[in-house]
C-alpha cells in the first residue's frame, strides 16, 4: 500500500534503522512468554484505538498462553504512552500501539523525549482507518469538486472541526488543502466529539473524520458525505467516491494502527509476536469486529511496516513544515 499525497523521500538510513533496533537473537525466545505481557495504549478507554487494542490483545493472549494486560497511558498525542515503551525492558514484555501520531509528532514537537526512527521496533501494522469528508448541508457543494471550487472562490470562509492540533483530522485536512491549494480555516476542539456536534450545528462547516462516527449521521441526512480518503470506496458508503475519483489524484491517506516494542528487542521475539498477531487478525471474528470500527486488517511484516512507518514520516514532515503546524 503506497502512502499518500507527497512524496518526499528520507534517506534509505531510516528504514535500516527502523529494522536495526531489533536486538540480534537470544534464548529467551524459546521461552518466551512465561508471564504477562504490557500492551500500552496511549489514548484513553473507550476511543477506536483502545476498542482495536483491546479486541486484538484478548484473543494474543489465548494464543501466548499468557495474558496480555491493557495499560491506557493517554497524554501529549501518544507521547506519553512511547515514552513509557522506550524506557522499558527490550524484552518482548512491553508493547505499544503505534499510530499516526508516531508519524507526525516528530514534526509537530521541537524535541521529544525518544527517537521514533531508533527507539523501536515495527512488529505489524494491524489495521488502517479511511476518513470520509463531511460537509453540513448548508454547504453550497454535492461533491468533492464542487467543494474545492467553492473554497477556492471563498478563501477563508468555509471551516473544518478537528480533535486537536495534530490530530488524524487536522493532518489529513491541511494534506487535502494543500494538494488542492484551497483556504479553509481551522478549528481545533478537545476531542472528535465536540467537532462532530458543532458541525451537526453548522457551526464549522467540513470535517475528515472516520467512517462510523459520521455514518448515522450520513443516512439521517444530517450530513453529506463527499469522499472517502482511501484509494477503494468504503463497503459502509459504497455510493460515495474517494477523493481520487472525484478529481484529487494521488490523495491517499489512512489513519492507521500497529505494533512496535522497545528498541534492542530480540529478533525471535518480534518475529514471534508477528506470527501471532497476524493469526489473531486472520480469525473471522476479530476481522468482523475490526470492519465494524471501519478499519481495513493488513497484518504486514515487521519489515513492511518499518516502510509504512518511513513513508508516514516523510509525508508529514512535508504537511507540517508546508502548513506550519506546532503543537499546542
Amino acid at each position: 500500500m503506497r502512502s499518500p499525497g507527497f512524496r518526499l523521500c528520507l534517506r534509505r538510513p531510516v528504514l535500516l534503522a527502523l529494522l536495526a533496533a531489533a536486538g540480534v537473537g537470544s534464548a529467551s525466545g524459546q521461552e518466551y512468554p512465561s508471564k504477562p505481557i504490557r500492551f500500552i495504549i496511549p489514548y484513553a478507554v473507550g476511543g477506536g484505538t483502545d476498542i482495536l487494542g483491546r479486541i486484538v490483545a484478548q484473543r494474543l493472549g489465548e494464543r501466548l498462553g499468557q495474558q496480555v494486560l491493557v495499560d491506557n497511558r493517554p497524554g501529549a498525542g501518544s507521547i506519553l504512552g512511547s515514552s513509557i515503551l522506550a524506557q522499558s525492558n527490550p524484552d518482548g514484555y512491553t508493547m505499544m500501539t503505534a499510530n499516526i501520531a508516531h508519524g507526525a509528532n516528530p514534526y509537530l514537537h521541537k524535541k521529544l523525549p525518544y527517537d521514533t526512527v531508533r527507539d523501536f521496533v515495527p512488529v505489524t501494522l494491524m489495521a488502517v482507518l479511511p476518513s470520509v469528508l463531511a460537509i453540513h448541508p448548508s454547504v453550497p457543494a454535492r461533491s468533492v469538486k464542487e467543494f474545492i471550487a467553492f473554497a477556492r472562490a471563498n478563501p477563508g470562509k468555509l471551516s473544518y472541526g478537528t480533535a486537536g492540533v495534530g490530530s488524524a483530522n487536522h493532518l489529513t485536512m491541511e494534506l487535502f488543502k494543500i494538494t488542492t491549494k484551497t483556504d479553509i480555516v481551522h478549528v481545533a476542539y478537545k476531542g472528535g466529539g465536540p467537532a462532530m456536534q458543532d458541525l451537526l450545528g453548522g457551526q464549522v462547516k467540513s470535517i475528515f473524520i472516520t467512517v462510523p462516527p459520521v455514518l448515522p449521521q450520513v443516512k439521517a441526512g444530517k450530513l453529506l458525505a463527499l469522499g472517502i480518503s482511501s484509494a477503494q470506496r468504503s463497503s459502509a458508503l459504497p455510493d460515495v467516491p474517494t477523493v481520487i475519483e472525484a478529481g484529487v489524484p494521488g490523495f491517499e491517506v489512512y489513519e492507521w494502527q500497529g505494533i512496535v516494542l522497545p528498541r534492542g528487542t530480540p529478533q525471535e521475539i518480534v518475529r514471534r509476536l508477528n506470527k501471532e498477531i497476524v493469526a489473531v487478525l486472520a480469525l473471522p471474528e476479530v476481522r468482523s469486529r475490526i470492519s465494524g470500527l471501519g478499519a481495513i486488517v493488513v497484518a504486514n511484516s515487521p519489515e513492511a511496516f518499518a516502510e509504512h512507518i518511513r513513508k508516514e514520516l516523510a509525508l508529514w514532515q512535508r504537511v507540517i513544515s508546508t502548513a506550519g503546524i506546532r503543537a499546542n
